[in-house]
């Protein structure tokens, strides 16, 4: 009987690492309903509290609450993908602290297969946060107008390529953590940058210093993007710069990661 191609190995053991991913997961939902609990809390907050308000800014005195939940749904959505890989850096960063990803190092599997089981595992969990977010915008009111069917397989392919970029970055935060506390504070950012973006207000609303750093963080082209797919509004340079920023954060976050996972380790 002949061997298995390295090709076939490598999908045998990458398969088997995504499953050990979701099984994890599955195993411990708290951290996943914790971390998604942040973008559902805000949804709510801004339509409920604030969303009269935010409404007569966004499109004008006399709006309805409705105006509000279609600009603010779309950059949930990607808030909702940087909080869930809060989830990936502290799993990862706890394999490292417990000798997992040592003991994986000295077993006859492909290498890469341990990081592609993160990565992919991780995606789904922040794909399936996104459907979770998106029942409850909807629940609430949120509706897509003049959405195609490409345009929401355009939509739905931007956000895995976001997850994707994001979840490289979570990987390499986790493997340079010394626990999981740290991780989760040191993936902040992910969770932060939405804040200064336009996913609750225009940038043009903004304070005219801090417009260009609004404009072109990685956050705001996506979140412009995305509401172009969904409400028919214009998208212009911003699928550009969006596909441009998740090109070279995915490989600057697999470069980062690859190598500290072949270090040798101390």
């Amino acid at each position: 009987m002949s061997s298995p191609s390295p090709a076939s190995r490598s999908l045998r053991d990458s398969s088997t690492m995504v499953r050990r991913t979701l099984l994890h997961a599955r195993r411990y939902p708290a951290l996943t309903l914790n971390v998604l609990l942040t973008p559902i809390v805000l949804l709510l907050l801004f339509v409920y509290v604030f969303g009269d308000v935010m409404s007569a800014g966004i499109a004008g005195t006399g709006a309805d609450r409705s105006a509000y939940i279609a600009y603010l749904v779309p950059g949930i959505l990607l808030m909702t993908i940087g909080t869930t890989l809060v989830g990936t850096a502290v799993s990862v960063s706890n394999d490292m602290a417990e000798g997992i990803i040592a003991r994986f190092r000295t077993m006859a599997i492909q290498r890469g297969a341990v990081l592609v089981g993160h990565v992919v595992g991780s995606v789904l969990r922040a794909i399936a946060g996104v459907v979770l977010v998106g029942a409850v915008a909807v629940a609430i009111g949120f509706r897509s107008t003049g959405a195609t069917v490409l345009d929401w397989l355009a939509a739905l392919g931007l956000l895995v390529l976001v997850a994707l970029a994001l979840t490289w970055l979570a990987v390499g935060v986790g493997m340079v953590s010394p626990n999981g506390e740290a991780a989760g504070n040191n993936a902040v950012p992910l969770v932060v940058l939405p804040f200064v973006s336009s996913a609750f207000v225009p940038v043009d609303a903004m304070p005219g210093w801090f417009q260009p750093i609004a404009r072109y963080q990685p956050f705001t082209p996506a979140i412009e993007t995305l509401r172009g797919l969904l409400l028919g509004s214009h998208i212009g340079a911003n699928g550009w710069l969006t596909v441009g920023w998740c090109l070279g954060l995915t490989v600057l976050g697999y470069l980062w990661s690859t190598s500290l996972f072949d270090r040798d380790p101390k």
